[in-house]
């Protein structure tokens, strides 16, 4: 029986999801060292930010297929350790993201009229006006610092609020940022000009304190930041220093370096601050979508199918993945006939891709053709998230080549390797879009569709020389159900492709070398 842990807590419809393909255990307490010792009972893990899934814990698991984050960040996962463990990392880049945003415009809204410490005063009993006087965001130039979904949403709602937008973004384009709203800008111009900078990005080695003492000194004196998205892209003490020392206006912050926030000069700040302990996806809506997306994610793949938003390979939009979906699969068959043909040690594999597939997204189809040119050799242990890694190690090399000239199919793909018994090529298509047929074996036309027991001979295209093999394989009581031949010239050299109803016994492939005419004869399992 498949088996879940649940490590931090998530709304109950994740687990009611996961329930229904596996055992979950829910043990939200334990330490890391505790995690460490039960990983290895369990194919699937299920977190939020609390739970730190090093490569210790990676390291430490036997079973495990994949590891969900009910969120958007991954920052608690070591991706790159669990990538090499052909482990799946997934989360919900777009379960929270209202409730991200919303928590942007709210944290604006309260350190603009000092809402925090007002209700502080008036819950001590006091009526103090004078000390609360406010500012208006309405015709204010916000800065956004990141416009992906969450960003773009908080330009969405500042717009119709009134302000002035401002976007620093190095990945999209200026007709992208107009069309949210947003005049695109260098992120100078956006410290020097906005009245609000708000930040949505991911942590990484070029974010991190991203706002320091240097881009603090850029800004109006009246500029308020606040940072929903991640600990880390501001320094703590700069901005704390900053604040104190009255250089910019206020500052609120969801999140930080890190959590939970211990002794900090943050915290001895007055109005001008607002903290709140990462609420940004604490909705009870939020944690509804975020707690069922990461579920049905992990549940799938357990059930063999597809993640949707896996961070550990190929970014695809769910549409894109689906109309490449039977391309996966050709590259896949073709990688395991070709990788068994070449035999043994891998040293090199091309990849056509022609027609359609030529002007397509290419890499999935790479790895996919990997994934299946090392699974005869590994076994379960390659998969999408490790193929690529997989071929690297094993010193693999690869040759991509693209031809949009197709004559006889819309899309088709060609894969030649060369091993440890020589250099072999195999063709294929998709028939009605969806059926795989093989269409060429070592640049002999053939149109077969795979089959699990499949025996290639090369042979010399002569009367009786089928009759030998199907008489052969009769005598040791092995059906043939079906076979082709392919050439290219009349008396010249040939292949057959024989689908069989059982494996081959390795003295049956023997014997077959032997017959007079033969060349070479070669037996596939898929």
């Amino acid at each position: 029986m498949l088996k879940v842990l649940v490590s931090d807590p998530i709304d109950q419809a994740g687990i009611d999801i996961l329930s229904q393909v596996a055992t979950v255990d829910v043990k939200t307490d334990l330490t890391p060292e505790q995690l460490v010792g039960a990983i290895a009972d369990y194919d699937a893990l299920m977190i939020r930010s609390g739970t730190r899934v090093t490569s210790e814990v990676i390291e430490a698991s036997k079973k495990l297929k994949i590891i969900g984050r009910a969120g958007v960040g991954v920052d608690n996962v070591d991706v790159p350790a669990a990538t090499r463990r052909g482990i799946l990392v997934v989360n919900s880049p777009e379960g929270n993201t209202i409730a991200a945003a919303e928590h942007t415009l709210a944290m604006m809204m309260a350190m603009s009229r000092y809402i925090p410490e007002a209700n502080r005063s008036m819950k001590e009993g006091k009526w103090d006006r004078k000390s609360f006087t406010g500012v208006e965001v309405y015709k204010k130039t916000l800065g956004i610092v990141g416009l992906g979904k969450i960003g773009a949403h908080v330009a969405t709602v500042a717009k119709a609020m009134g302000m002035n937008l401002l976007a620093f973004d190095p990945f999209i384009s200026a007709e992208r940022a107009e069309q949210i709203g947003c005049q695109l800008v260098d992120m100078d111009a956006l410290l020097r000009e906005s009245d609000y900078i708000t930040l949505h990005i991911p942590k990484t080695p070029e974010t991190t304190n991203l706002i320091n003492e240097e881009s603090i000194a850029k800004m109006k004196p009246t500029a308020r930041i606040i940072n929903c998205a991640r600990g880390g892209v501001i320094n703590e003490e700069a901005l704390a220093k900053a604040l104190a020392e009255g250089r910019i206006g206020g500052a609120a912050l969801d999140v930080f370096d890190a959590e939970p926030l211990g002794e900090s000069p943050l915290r001895g700040l007055g109005k001008e601050m607002v903290l709140t302990p990462h609420l940004g996806a604490s909705t009870e809506e939020a944690q509804e979508k975020v707690a069922v997306d990461v579920a049905e994610q992990i549940r799938d793949v357990l059930l063999g199918k597809s993640a949707r938003s896996a961070v550990n390979i190929p970014g695809l939009r769910s549409d894109v993945m689906e109309k490449l979906k039977p391309y996966l699969d050709l590259a896949e068959t073709l990688g395991n006939l070709v990788g068994q043909l070449a035999g043994g040690r891998i040293e090199s594999l091309t990849i056509t891709l022609r027609g359609d597939l030529a002007t397509n997204q290419g890499q999935p189809i790479i790895i996919a053709a990997l994934k299946g040119l090392l699974s005869h050799a590994l076994q379960e242990r390659v998969n999408y998230v490790n193929a690529t890694i997989e071929a690297k190690d094993r010193g693999i090399h690869i040759t991509e080549i693209r031809d949009e000239t197709s004559p006889d199919y819309s899309g088709s793909l060609q894969l030649s390797a060369k091993g440890t018994l020589g250099e072999h090529s195999v063709a294929g298509a998709l028939l009605g879009n969806r059926e795989i047929h093989i269409t060429s074996l070592d640049e002999f036309p053939i149109n077969v569709p795979p089959s699990k027991h499949m025996l290639f001979t090369r042979h010399q295209d002569m009367p009786g020389i089928i009759g030998k093999i199907g008489s052969l394989l009769g005598g040791f009581n092995v059906n043939i159900a079906s076979m082709q031949v392919g050439r290219k010239i009349v008396r010249g050299d040939a292949v057959m492709v024989l689908s069989l109803d059982d494996p081959l016994p390795e003295k049956i492939l023997g014997e077959i070398k032997k017959e007079g005419g033969i060349r070479d004869a070669y037996t596939v399992t898929l």
